[in-house]
């Protein structure tokens, strides 16, 4: 498979489905090596089923982003297992809950902030 983006490594968040699965798909299509980044190993699966249907490669990684220490060791490993990094997609998101501000749960406000913008 040869494409515009042989050769290069992509780490996409939030891989599993919707916008973070058509972004894996499309980049593994153009010849990229993608690492797939969600909570759900069935979904990373599944995404990875289509992927090699189609000659591409990917890595699997389940994590939880809210798991820093788990974060550096994915770069640690991407460095030594290829030395570099070419295109990041920091796709995974979290909507939190729907209600007032004053209603919401400290520790729900926190989660969302710790995966959509930390």
């Amino acid at each position: 498979m040869t494409g515009r983006l042989q050769d290069r490594l992509a780490v996409i968040t939030g891989a599993s489905r919707g916008i973070g699965r058509a972004v894996a798909l499309g980049m593994a299509a153009e010849g990229a090596h993608v690492i797939l980044v969600a909570k759900t190993v069935g979904g990373l699966e599944e995404v990875d089923d289509e992927i090699r249907k189609v000659g591409g490669k990917a890595t699997l990684v389940p994590m939880d982003l809210t798991d820093f220490p788990a974060i550096d060791r994915l770069g640690a490993t991407i460095f030594e297992r290829w030395g570099k990094l070419d295109i990041l997609i920091a796709n995974a998101g979290l909507l939190g809950t729907l209600t007032p501000l004053s209603h919401m749960e400290p520790k729900d406000w926190d989660k969302t902030l710790a995966v959509n913008v930390t």
